[in-house]
């Protein structure tokens, strides 16, 4: 049990509402974090609990906001935690977060869990991370909810949305102009999945490098290889198959 865990089970305090297996997954992000001067920013104080949990967690040094669109939260305010009140589906409102508070080392979406919430903040604030900064949007479930937008394959939900992420940090690797290297490319290192959660993690990137190293070969079969790209035939083909839109399917290319 971590100490973002331990501090939850014994909190008598403000109250916080979490699913339990997130500790594990902050645990292995912020953990770095921690004792260090940082900027956090909340999407969603709710009562403020989690806000007093940031604080105890990553010390003194780390100055802690919060933003809802409740302006009761304004008493959550104390040393280290300001509350900014607004709707995170408002653009202007988080553009003027972007000039109230500094460049953020730790974003979390916590707010109103709707598709139009989690894609605007995303797209309006993740420019105002540090460069080796984090971005986690959390309760991921409700693109799966009819209620808050979603739906299984549902166009338009966050994670339908973020499925693009996935491309973008692969674009160098592209073929085709509908896909090109732009500045997530180059500023993220990885995107962590997890159960309701997707955690981004910056870091500047450079163009991948392949090398080969070594002197000793051995006879290769050619067999061992598809042989697509020895194939005239088949990557005509294939490009047709692309061109056409028709799917890939296994066995296509042997």
């Amino acid at each position: 049990m971590n100490d973002l865990e331990t501090y939850f089970n014994n909190n008598t305090g403000r109250i916080i509402d979490k699913w339990t297996h997130y500790f594990e997954v902050y645990e292995k992000h912020f953990s770095k974090y921690r004792g260090k001067e940082i900027v956090l920013l909340e999407i969603g104080t709710f009562y403020g609990g989690s806000l007093k949990m940031w604080k105890y967690y990553f010390g003194e040094k780390a100055k802690i906001y919060g933003i809802d669109i409740n302006p009761n939260c304004k008493q959550l305010e104390e040393e280290n935690i300001k509350i900014l009140i607004g709707s995170q589906s408002d653009r202007n409102f988080l553009e003027k977060v972007k000039n109230e508070i500094p460049p953020i080392d730790i974003l979390i979406d916590d707010g109103g869990h709707t598709m139009l919430q989690q894609i605007t903040s995303f797209e309006v604030l993740f420019d105002h991370i540090k460069a080796d900064g984090i971005y986690l949007c959390e309760d991921l479930h409700t693109s799966y909810w009819k209620k808050y937008g979603g739906g299984h394959k549902r166009k338009g939900s966050f994670i339908e949305y973020s499925k693009n992420l996935i491309d973008k940090l692969n674009a160098y690797h592209s073929e085709q102009e509908s896909l090109k290297v732009d500045s997530f490319t180059n500023s993220v290192n990885s995107l962590h999945y997890y159960d309701s959660i997707l955690v981004i993690e910056k870091r500047p990137v450079k163009e991948p490098e392949s090398r080969r190293t070594g002197l000793v070969k051995i006879d290769l079969d050619e067999g061992t290889f598809v042989g697509l790209t020895k194939n005239k035939f088949r990557i005509r083909l294939n490009r047709l198959f692309y061109y056409l839109r028709f799917p890939f399917r296994n066995g296509d290319f042997k």
